[in-house]
């Protein structure tokens, strides 16, 4: 009996521990922990759902679309959601690897944040974003995995805009390309990381970077209820998302595809061409008409994420590099296209504008001869016919001559350098400020750039003349090259002679880019002032409203006078007619169009001639300058020249061709835009 009372004791003193315990623990609960409970479960009754803002389109000057928007179904996945499954989601990507046709191994690599020795593809957005696996899901694969969110968790299929290129490879580098949103950039726009979708995309080349806050709007929320299996109950709060506003650019779609088209061209009939890059400016305001660069690639390569290979392919040298813009980025020798500066240079130096110069077959600069075209001596000539001919030894001459008088190898305090000033004050050597990210400089190799390249590479060069090339194969070539160390180490920080000679006529270590010269001959042939092209011309909102236009800003004035520019430019209108250019304007129409320009031939060492033609039309009135560039491609008017002429008898129908631009003439105004954001045609 007293055993039985003891059991029932303990039992009692049992029973009531725990009601004490079950007491304390309500009441952490409700009263020590119960707000931040409170705030768990009101957190797992609402899912923030961002939507996507529409991004803008990218339009040429009649609102003819060079980027626009069409819907694709977009396959997502949280990738934070499968790493915290046990299995860290291996299961679930098993079954979306059956659905979409991918390896699970793929899917893997395209959901792995990339970093130090991960290979692409992998995630370069936020790991905080759903990754896109798959932008071109038809209906059905997406309905197998909206129809079982049991099998699918994490895993969404949405309808979504994607970028689509109508011109297929033209202007590639110019329109640029998207890439996820990084975690950097999320954390610039105030911290707020989960205002931003797993599709919510940046510009990273081109037109997309330089207005991609323009571009790309303001996503919205939508805020919805759900139960505790994550079934939606109702919408809470929603905010509408802001359409991106569309970019109005100068390009003419149809002369796009006109100087598209004269460049491949061009390209094949040079067998050695490894590059090549034409531009068409508008002579009287500054604004780009078309920019194109070869080779090209095709911009729906980076939709929905690009492969490894395909990464490697757009690097390498096989394909050329596509990426590469050659119209703001090549740098080349600009040949005889470079003589506009330097005559512009003699007439600074004090060289009469009407004065008779002879033009020998060769000239001796510092003890070497440098020789003219072939060696082929044209008497006495004036500036005019200097540049219609395309006299070297007048420019040779000229520029040793003021070499001398800056004191030569042992220079004066402050050397005037006119021909290397005159080059800059027409642009050259530093970058035009086109609206395109990455522009190259040029180069203008004065006294004060030979010394700091000398400081930079004095080190390597000495060691190469004592160690010579062993790895040179040619004897011949390593032995020059030998001797061109040693006399770099000893002497390189020296302008020699023969710098100056070959500075006159666009040689040696002179480099410019296409838009560099393209900006050049615009400023001679319109009204002397430099100006900074521009592709962008409006920014419209969707409902066709002008938000602003983009002006060209003047940034400088040509260092001659008007009777001096005026001279240069009816030398330069000969060219095509009666000059360098004659054989590859044969039969062309002069009298409906005359063409003006100048042919450039630009040795480099080892490869064939790079190509030039620059030139502008009607001469009398200049509507266009159009330059076109072609890396080994011989001589300037060989295949530069022809391209240029494809390109004008495009853009005036010549040849019983339609006109692309109304006849020739220029769109002034901008595209006219309906209240739906439609462009109004007619």
């Amino acid at each position: 009996m007293t055993r039985m009372r003891a059991r029932l004791l303990a039992l009692h003193v049992l029973v009531l521990t725990l009601l004490v315990v079950l007491a304390v623990r309500l009441w952490q609960v409700q009263v020590v922990r119960g707000q931040e409970f409170v705030t768990r479960a009101t957190e797992t009754r609402t899912r923030a759902v961002i939507v996507p803002a529409v991004r803008g389109q990218i339009l040429d000057s009649s609102g003819r679309p060079l980027v626009r928007n069409k819907t694709a179904l977009v396959v997502s996945v949280d990738r934070t959601r499968l790493s915290r499954m046990k299995d860290s989601g291996v299961k679930v990507l098993r079954k979306l690897s059956e659905v979409l046709g991918r390896p699970v191994s793929d899917l893997q690599q395209r959901i792995t944040p990339c970093g130090p020795g991960v290979g692409k593809p992998c995630w370069t957005g936020s790991p905080y974003q759903p990754v896109p696996l798959d932008e071109k899901v038809d209906t059905r694969e997406a309905l197998q995995i909206l129809e079982r969110q049991e099998e699918f968790p994490g895993v969404t299929a949405e309808i979504h805009s994607v970028r689509q290129y109508p011109g297929g490879r033209a202007g590639a580098q110019m329109l640029g390309y998207l890439q996820p949103v990084t975690e950097a950039e999320l954390e610039k726009r105030e911290g707020l990381k989960a205002s931003f979708s797993g599709v919510d995309l940046a510009g990273r080349d081109g037109l997309e970077y330089v207005y991609d806050d323009a571009l790309r709007g303001k996503a919205g929320l939508r805020r919805v209820q759900v139960d505790r299996m994550g079934k939606a109950l109702g919408v809470e709060e929603q905010i509408t998302p802001i359409p991106g506003d569309h970019l109005v650019t100068s390009i003419d779609s149809r002369v796009q595809a006109v100087t598209e088209k004269a460049l491949a061209n061009a390209m094949k009939s040079a067998p050695s061409a490894d590059g090549g890059a034409a531009v068409v400016l508008d002579a009287r305001s500054g604004r780009v008409v078309a920019l194109a660069s070869a080779p090209g690639y095709d911009p729906e390569i980076w939709a929905g994420g690009i492969s490894a290979r395909g990464y490697q392919w757009l690097l390498s040298d096989k394909s050329g590099k596509p990426l590469v813009s050659r119209a703001i980025n090549g740098q080349f020798a600009p040949g005889s296209t470079f003589k506009v500066s330097s005559v512009s240079a003699m007439l600074r130096a004090g060289y009469p504008l009407n004065g008779h110069y002879s033009c020998p077959g060769s000239y001796a600069v510092g003890g070497r001869a440098f020789n003219n075209f072939r060696g082929i001596p044209l008497g006495t000539l004036s500036l005019h016919t200097a540049l219609v001919k395309s006299c070297d030894t007048i420019f040779y001459r000229a520029a040793y001559e003021q070499y001398l008088k800056d004191g030569g190898r042992t220079p004066k305090r402050k050397p005037k350098e006119v021909f290397a000033n005159t080059a800059r004050a027409f642009g050259f050597g530093s970058p035009t400020g086109v609206d395109l990210p990455g522009e190259s400089g040029g180069r203008i190799p004065d006294r004060a750039w030979k010394k700091e390249l000398w400081n930079q590479t004095s080190a390597v060069n000495c060691e190469r003349s004592r160690k010579g090339y062993p790895e040179e194969k040619d004897r011949a070539r390593a032995e020059f090259l030998k001797r061109l160390a040693l006399e770099n180490c000893t002497e390189g920080f020296l302008l020699r002679p023969g710098d100056s000679a070959n500075f006159s006529i666009g040689q040696g270590d002179v480099l410019v880019t296409p838009m560099q010269l393209a900006r050049a001959y615009m400023a001679l042939v319109s009204d002397g002032k430099v100006r900074s092209p521009r592709i962008g011309w409006a920014q419209v909102r969707p409902d066709g409203k002008v938000v602003r236009t983009i002006p060209v800003p003047v940034v400088g004035k040509l260092p001659i006078s008007e009777k001096e520019r005026l001279y240069i430019k009816h030398a330069l209108s000969q060219v095509a007619a009666d000059g360098t250019a004659a054989g590859a304007f044969a039969g062309f129409p002069m009298n409906k169009v005359r063409v003006g320009g100048k042919t450039g031939t630009a040795e480099v060492w080892g490869k064939q001639d790079t190509s030039w033609f620059a030139s502008f039309a009607p001469t009398k009135n200049p509507q266009y300058v159009v330059v076109a560039m072609v890396s080994q491609g011989g001589m300037g008017a060989q295949t530069a020249a022809p391209a240029v002429r494809a390109i004008y008898e495009g853009i005036y129908g010549i040849k019983r061709k339609p006109a692309v631009s109304n006849g020739g003439r220029l769109t002034t105004r901008l595209p006219r835009f309906a209240p739906d954001g439609m462009v109004i045609r007619g």
